[in-house]
């Protein structure tokens, strides 16, 4: 579990990349063992499964604050190609793709 602000720049480009149409759509939710309820974004890298904890209010105002999405909440097309051509070489981004890849 990691939080989102404390995530590379890096990864951070590449889960945009993954969901283009923002993040709140595609939260699961999980038990703590404790029995809490919590909720967070899955990525997966090669290395390391990410569960970015999140919930769907602090997915959306994610998105309504980063200048990489449009006011409509999808990842803007320039910064889009930007960052299919600076992560290219990254594989795993096919496995992760989801609906939201669907333009």
């Amino acid at each position: 579990m990691k939080d989102y602000d404390q995530l590379s720049e890096s990864v951070k480009e590449q889960i945009k990349l993954v969901y283009p149409r923002g993040f709140a759509h595609h939260l699961i939710s999980f038990n703590t063992k404790d029995g809490d309820e919590k909720m967070g974004l899955p990525f997966e890298t090669d290395d390391v499964y990410y569960l970015v904890r999140m919930n769907r209010v602090k997915a959306i105002s994610i998105v309504e604050d980063d200048d990489d999405f449009d006011e409509d909440g999808i990842l803007r097309d320039d910064v889009r190609e930007e960052y299919e051509d600076k992560h290219e070489d990254v594989d795993y981004l096919e496995d992760n793709a989801n609906d939201d890849n669907d333009f």
